[in-house]
């Protein structure tokens, strides 16, 4: 078998973002861009977010110097990685790895930008590390596949990204292939995430994807001082991949490293919601508009998934039809379809529908079923298949390629467009587009500190009074 821990970390170690094709050093900048965004609004906007913050505040973790993005207070690196991870996935409007059915920018980045804060690393050193971490957080996703490690509960965005966080401060610190050896070693002992929070709309699941971008730094950290981590921490025979999944295919994370990017195949949200509902959301505000329909003149409707899908926006059918909160809704199939039909739009003030009266007609009109033309198009293609019954008729419309993918990817103005529209309520108009060019733009500075201090609210607030 290849040396596959080995082979990864020399990798990681030696990545240079000089020599990465042109493609993949634009993608980095609009995929930090995006997770800057949702950090933002997540600090103000999230409803577990209070919550994240006292306990930070109770352990000791807002003590320091280093940025919370949105947040004008102070952390130590541990808190800032913890809680800019937990930020980052609170919304559900990160970023998405299809194939490996996971968000790697939401451990990966905050895990970078913390260790960078403490070494005062440069754009480029900063950008080398996110690239780390998206490949090791996706191609781990792949080797398991992510689907066996779904059916046994693991939420991977959380487990493969403690790897991925773990790569990308090693990159920040600059580590060689032993010392990252170590780092992945240490991030074995800590890798956990688990999908029950599916239950009752539990808030773990943000938490633990936070978790883990601090696990990451904290291993990255002890590699870095010399620490021990276990050998052989992904192909051995009690290694990531053979505990975590009943028939992994190790050597499957390797394929194409250095030449195909994983980072390339990852997509970004146009809606705030479980990406599985996003080939029907896109389906219904086509459909709404194509045909000027009214929510009254809806009969039925029927989404059709794939079967990972249903798990996830589609079952049980009557529980998805009733949300109660912002979570219930983000894994609500009929929710987020019965948004865009009404309203031909689904963004993150589209919570406020939870209890709108127009929305909640149209909930159980909308069933979620696993189609077989859907699922086998999955795990290569998140798409989704929208019937609905008006005026006597039916209307189909299938999405194979959702916007956002990356074969759809949004552009530059669309991903600004994003991006103003979660930060501009947090900085101001002027402030976001400071730090929106100042993202774009890290390649070329010297210290990412100038960046992370654009992003503070009483910054900005000083600043516009000069």
């Amino acid at each position: 078998m290849a040396a596959v821990t080995e082979t990864i970390a020399t990798y990681c170690a030696s990545l240079d973002f000089a020599t990465l094709p042109g493609d993949v050093r634009e993608r980095t900048r609009f995929l930090l861009l995006d997770l800057v965004g949702n950090i933002v609004r997540g600090r103000h906007d999230a409803e577990s977010t209070p919550a994240l913050l006292a306990m930070a505040r109770a352990l000791g973790l807002a003590a320091g110097g280093s940025a919370v993005l949105g947040d004008s207070a102070r952390y130590t690196p541990a808190g800032a990685a913890m809680l800019n991870g937990a930020l980052a996935h609170s919304l559900d409007f990160d970023d998405t790895h299809a194939a490996g059915t996971l968000h790697p920018g939401a451990p990966v980045i905050p895990a970078t930008l913390a260790a960078a804060e403490m070494v005062g690393a440069d754009g480029r050193t900063v950008l080398s590390a996110i690239v780390a971490g998206y490949e090791v957080t996706c191609r781990l996703a792949l080797a398991l596949p992510g689907g066996d490690h779904y059916d046994r509960g693991y939420h991977p965005t959380a487990t493969c990204g403690a790897f991925g966080a773990a790569a990308a401060a090693g990159r920040v610190f600059g580590l060689d292939a032993k010392a990252m050896q170590d780092a992945f070693g240490i991030a074995l002992s800590q890798a956990a995430g688990s999908l029950q929070f599916l239950a009752n709309g539990a808030w773990t699941k943000r938490f633990q994807v936070g978790w883990s971008a601090m696990n990451g730094l904290a291993a990255a950290t002890l590699a870095r001082e010399g620490f021990r981590g276990a050998a052989e921490a992904f192909e051995g025979k009690a290694g990531f991949l053979r505990a975590y999944a009943p028939n992994p295919t190790p050597e499957r994370a390797l394929q194409g490293l250095g030449t195909q990017f994983e980072l390339m195949n990852t997509a970004v949200k146009p809606y705030p919601s479980c990406r599985y509902g996003h080939a029907c959301i896109d389906a219904a505000i086509a459909l709404r508009a194509e045909l000027g329909l009214k929510p009254e003149e809806i009969e039925a409707v029927t989404m059709g998934l794939p079967n990972k899908g249903m798990l996830l926006v589609g079952a049980p059918l009557a529980y998805k039809q009733n949300p109660q909160n912002v979570v219930d809704g983000q894994f609500s199939g009929p929710f987020v379809v019965s948004c865009g039909l009404a309203t031909g739009h689904m963004g993150w003030d589209s919570y406020a529908l939870l209890s709108d009266s127009t929305v909640r007609s149209l909930l159980p009109k909308v069933n979620c079923v696993e189609d077989p033309e859907i699922q086998a198009l999955f795990p290569t293609h998140m798409a989704g298949k929208l019937t609905i019954r008006a005026r006597g008729q039916e209307f189909v419309r299938k999405i194979t390629v959702a916007k956002g993918e990356p074969e759809n990817f949004l552009t530059e103005p669309e991903l600004r467009a994003k991006f103003h529209g979660l930060v501009d309520a947090v900085l101001g108009a002027e402030r976001a587009a400071q730090l929106a060019d100042a993202v774009l733009g890290l390649e070329r500075m010297a210290d990412v500190n100038g960046m992370m201090r654009l992003a503070a609210p009483i910054m900005a607030a000083r600043l516009a009074g000069e």
